[in-house]
């Protein structure tokens, strides 16, 4: 396990070193970027300076990639993801982020008898996308019914609620955000 450990260790700079030149930056652009000298950057590349997470986060942020892909990270087992349904007035609710603050991702199975509209209001900005069924969207002065393909997307300041038509159940899924946080996906109006 240690040899494999100095093996990813010692191919990092070359990573480093690839990456920079294939984003035509010099060490000098990068070290203006990143807060870290040119002369770390430059023993760091040539394998004479070890890499440390204090080094590697300010370029993982530079380079916007994950730092698993800066160090060549080996593959951590089973990719699964394990979800845990919650039940909530009927529906059931999958969290599909696994992370606590920014932008959360569910799906939803909302049940048929979900129809009674019941508007509510909450700071964050929502994003909806139909899977199947029909979802009957009811926000501020507006009542439209979303089919498979459509997505909506509201400030949850304004009074909303989403259910089923009645017509059976329906699947979507949820992005859910801090206020200010936008999407940039519309819903097409009805016949348009």
């Amino acid at each position: 396990m240690a040899n494999d450990d100095a093996e990813v260790l010692a191919s990092v700079g070359p990573r480093l070193r690839a990456l920079r030149r294939k984003r035509d930056i010099t060490l000098a652009q990068l070290s203006e970027n990143t807060g870290v000298s040119v002369s770390t950057l430059s023993r760091l590349e040539s394998g004479e300076r070890r890499p440390t997470l204090e080094l590697l986060l300010p370029l993982a942020r530079a380079y916007q990639v994950p730092l698993d892909e800066l160090v060549g990270a080996p593959p951590v087992g089973d990719p699964r993801v394990r979800l845990k349904p919650i039940r909530r007035a009927g529906a059931t609710i999958v969290p599909l982020t696994q992370h606590p603050g920014g932008v959360q991702a569910f799906k939803m199975v909302i049940p048929t008898s979900r129809k009674e509209p019941d508007p509510r209001t909450h700071e964050g900005y929502e994003w909806l996308y139909v899977l199947g069924g029909k979802l009957r969207l009811v926000l501020a002065e507006h009542d439209v019914v979303l089919k498979a393909g459509e997505a909506a997307e509201f400030d949850t300041r304004q009074p909303h609620w989403f259910g089923s038509t009645g017509e059976g159940p329906v699947e979507i899924l949820s992005l859910f955000g801090p206020q200010g946080e936008r999407m940039h996906v519309r819903a097409k109006p009805q016949g348009a």
